[in-house]
């Protein structure tokens, strides 16, 4: 049932990469809240098996986020059936591990474009009904985002730059009454990171981290933090909370990261060679499978 009094009830709330994952589960926080849900995507199957779970009016549409044409007719279709959006979650994103020496530049590329690309395309695709409705937006955002990390090059990169996307929104955006906040999260339990464990560089990359660093956050619980995020329209949401003093922090993190990679890579690898894990998880395995937008 709706919460009492949440300014979402019976607001349109459209969420990108909402297959599985974060972006299901934060499906499920805003619906409990009361909100009519778009969940856009890839793998219908998924989106519609979501959508079906969910107390209350919600919308499947199979759009890939970087393609213009897919995320206009999305739009087209979440008017037509749930109305303007008030909020937009723009949560897709995929990633890959590895020495960058050893890319292929094109998943490369895929994965800054997803990430960044695919992020300004669904805010400049909302952004009338978001001015319309007086909305939200959010940027999901990483502790990548924060300090980037070795072997993660294209991910850090398209955090970094989602970030700033962000703040040059919310600034151009004020004035018309529209919010723009960004999320920061640190580990969170997606197949995308159970993935990533599975690689004995990312796995140690997250070992040699400080203990409240390397925890891995129940996903169901991270999405409850964001939900009440869009509900307050944040400027600003750190999951877990600590990761604000990363904020503060950040000036000293990359010789921080520096002093701690330069005592571990070397160790692992002499052990093992080191090379690229392909893209993480089922939703890096479905934008494979659908391959580049027509």
């Amino acid at each position: 049932m709706p919460r009492a009094h949440s300014p979402l009830e019976n607001r349109t709330v459209v969420v990108t990469g909402a297959a599985r994952g974060l972006g299901a589960a934060q499906a499920r926080a805003l619906a409990r809240r009361g909100a009519r849900l778009a969940l856009l995507g890839h793998e219908r199957p998924a989106l519609e098996a979501v959508a079906a779970s969910l107390p209350t009016p919600a919308l499947a549409v199979e759009a890939d986020v970087t393609d213009e044409g897919a995320l206009r007719e999305a739009a087209e279709t979440v008017r037509a059936r749930l109305g303007p959006p008030s909020a937009v979650v723009a949560n897709a994103g995929i990633a890959e591990g590895g020495p960058f020496a050893r890319q292929d530049m094109a998943t490369w590329r895929r994965v800054v474009d997803v990430n960044l690309t695919g992020s300004a395309l669904t805010a400049h695709t909302f952004l009338p009904d978001l001015r319309e409705t007086a909305g939200y937006y959010l940027q999901i955002a990483s502790l990548a985002s924060l300090g980037a990390a070795p072997l993660m090059s294209a991910y850090c990169a398209a955090k970094a730059g989602v970030e700033a996307f962000a703040h040059a929104l919310r600034a151009e955006e004020a004035h018309h009454g529209l919010a723009v906040g960004i999320a920061y999260m640190n580990w969170t339990d997606t197949d995308l990171i159970r993935d990533a464990d599975r690689h004995a560089a990312l796995h140690e990359l997250r070992a040699h981290l400080p203990p409240p660093a390397r925890r891995v956050h129940p996903v169901d619980a991270v999405a409850e933090h964001l939900a009440r995020a869009v509900e307050r329209r944040s400027t600003a949401v750190y999951v877990p909370a600590w990761l604000r003093l990363a904020q503060l922090a950040r000036p000293a993190l990359p010789s921080l990261v520096l002093r701690a990679t330069r005592r571990a890579l070397p160790g692992t690898e002499t052990e093992k060679p080191l090379h690229p894990t392909g893209l993480l998880g089922a939703g890096g395995r479905a934008d494979r499978d659908a391959g580049p937008p027509r």
